[in-house]
């Protein structure tokens, strides 16, 4: 039987929490994303922010508390900022959280802007402290993200860092990162190298696992694992061994967060769901395809004909109901064109 929650798929998970991609554009190259030759979607074809607006209201009216803002990069999309202002609206109707993953380029220019307008918290994508590592990795410079950093937590925004490890190639970051993150008092979580690369070259060797990460950290830290609640990240408590005796450094504690989407799915709690810049709900990150709303909200857009509303709000109804297991059913990339710089992670 279904639940009384609006939003509910077969197994019983409820949905909280809305990805929304604004835009597949990125000016990053990471190789565990972005395709080498990405061929962008034309701007005919990207929702409108009116139109998502529509449809972010609905969910909120459908019980969705969360909404997360992602692209490719969301701030290379002109208006996001405003967009952002016009979701705070929608706090009055239940919603409680409007964050954003960013690369933080271009972070240190909107970083006021974003807090003004609403924006409640940050995850950073942070792949290398190494300066020449993160060029080889991004294509672009380590100094405007840590500048971007600096200017975000100034205003008062809340940060996490997301780091996506690949064995060979920055696992040596991972002691390095939870310190720096000790030291700037943000968290840092780690990813699992998941197979939605948009060349399609992920190979599970390649994956540094959640024991993995734990096995590096224990050689300098004691670690306590915290309930996993609805989040996807596994939370631990670390605690600095070497330093331990320096005066009050023993009573200090520092959380960081493991995502093991590959070793260790959390796909039995997932209350999650995604829309692409195209308008496509994604039920599942690994799903093979989504169902376009695209033309329905911009017909609503136009006409606020009730029959209409009702319609598009039993279809995503339907389609949250029939979400599958996830990656814990499937153990494999899924079967389709759009990859992670599209579907937003």
């Amino acid at each position: 039987m279904r639940s009384n929650a609006n939003l509910v798929d077969q197994f019983g998970r409820e949905k909280r929490k809305l990805r929304i991609s604004v835009t597949d554009r990125c000016n990053f190259k990471c190789q565990y994303c972005m395709p080498e030759h990405p061929e962008w979607l034309a701007k005919k074809d990207i929702l409108s922010f009116e139109a998502l607006y529509i449809f972010c209201e609905l969910m909120v009216e459908q019980g969705i508390e969360s909404i997360r803002i992602t692209g490719g990069e969301p701030l290379m999309r002109q208006g996001v900022v405003h967009f952002i202002n016009d979701l705070s609206r929608l706090r009055a109707k239940g919603l409680k959280r409007i964050s954003m993953t960013t690369n933080a380029h271009y972070l240190a220019k909107y970083a006021e802007g974003l807090k003004r307008a609403g924006l409640d918290d940050l995850n950073i994508s942070l792949d290398s402290l190494d300066a020449k590592q993160f060029q080889q990795l991004t294509k672009k410079f380590l100094q405007p993200i840590l500048q971007g950093i600096t200017a975000a937590q100034a205003v008062g925004l809340k940060i996490k860092i997301n780091t996506v490890l690949m064995r060979g190639i920055n696992d040596d970051q991972i002691i390095p990162l939870v310190k720096w993150g000790m030291a700037q008092k943000v968290s840092v979580r780690f990813i699992e190298y998941m197979p939605l690369d948009g060349d399609a070259l992920w190979q599970k060797d390649w994956v540094v696992s959640e024991q993995d990460i734990l096995s590096t950290l224990e050689k300098e830290f004691q670690i306590t694992a915290i309930a996993q609640d609805h989040e996807p990240a596994k939370q631990f408590v670390i605690q600095n061994l070497n330093d331990a005796v320096k005066e009050n450094f023993s009573k200090q504690t520092y959380k960081i967060g493991i995502i093991s989407t590959i070793s260790n799915p959390f796909c039995q709690q997932c209350d999650r769901l995604r829309l692409t810049a195209t308008g496509e709900l994604f039920t599942c990150l690994f799903s093979d395809q989504g169902l376009s709303f695209k033309d329905k909200l911009e017909q609503y857009q136009k006409n606020k004909d009730d029959a209409l509303r009702n319609e598009i709000i039993d279809t995503i109804k339907t389609v949250v109901w029939y979400k599958e297991a996830g990656y814990v059913s499937k153990q494999r990339a899924p079967l389709r064109k759009i990859t992670m710089h599209a579907i937003g992670g």
